[in-house]
């Protein structure tokens, strides 16, 4: 659990609600169904709009990533791959070829097979950064479609507030639910701007930091095996490798 960015909102969440209070508010006013519904079903049908099947379904699935970060230990990574280059330094590259069968990482597994297969250094290298650019550009399209949802989400808040408002017009005649119908109609808005700027925006964000972290460890992954490839002293991958988490 990303503990950070759950204290984040509670902190953003507790401001706005103290302000209002310290103003004079009620909290009560800030909790309107039919806007909330305005605005999030709108937001949602625009990114709908605009992603590709694939793309919005990785977004969804992405979502989670920002309370709870993919598990990938660096120095756990580093430790397996200088054993397999000790591995391979004693037994020969075809002692890989048990390891890669009872790897589950499928980026490993099949940079294990091209080792185990023969190929060069320069061809693990070419064949693994494309899986690496597929990887990374499918989920960095993700990351912007919560990006999207920041832009559109305050738009759909003005036209709730705007949908509110005709509603407070056709009640002119009762100037008593005036005020009050007016406050309601512009709670779309603070929805729309809060939501894109205490969720969407930061959730993207910390979704492009995550790739970026994940897409630095693929390409350690990469390095090493090239290494081993080339027949690298393990000391000295290891060595290599403890520079990308320094």
């Amino acid at each position: 659990m990303d503990k950070l960015t759950i204290l984040g909102l509670v902190i953003g969440l507790t401001g706005i609600m103290t302000g209002q209070i310290l103003e004079g508010g009620n909290l009560s006013i800030l909790f309107q169904g039919a806007a909330f519904l305005i605005v999030m079903g709108g937001t949602l049908g625009a990114v709908m709009v605009q992603c590709p099947t694939k793309v919005f379904v990785m977004a969804i699935r992405m979502g989670s990533w920002a309370f709870i970060t993919p598990k990938r230990n660096g120095l756990e990574l580093i430790r397996q791959l200088t054993d397999w280059s000790v591995l391979t330094r004693k037994d020969g590259i075809l002692a890989l070829e048990a390891r890669a069968s009872i790897t589950a990482d499928p980026f490993l597994k099949k940079g294990l097979f091209l080792l185990v297969d023969g190929h060069s250094a320069e061809k693990i290298r070419e064949v693994l950064e494309v899986d690496i650019r597929s990887w990374e550009q499918l989920r960095w399209q993700a990351a912007r479609a919560w990006e999207a949802a920041a832009g559109y989400s305050p738009t759909i808040g003005i036209i709730g507030a705007v949908l509110g408002l005709m509603q407070v017009m056709q009640n002119l005649s009762n100037p008593e639910k005036l005020g009050s119908g007016i406050a309601v109609a512009f709670v779309a808005t603070i929805y729309g701007v809060a939501f894109a700027n205490l969720l969407f925006l930061p959730v993207a964000n910390k979704l492009k930091a995550i790739i970026m972290q994940q897409t630095h460890l693929y390409e350690m992954t990469v390095d090493a095996l090239a290494a081993i490839a080339n027949g690298d002293n393990p000391r000295l991958i290891e060595i290599k490798l403890q520079s990308y988490l320094d």
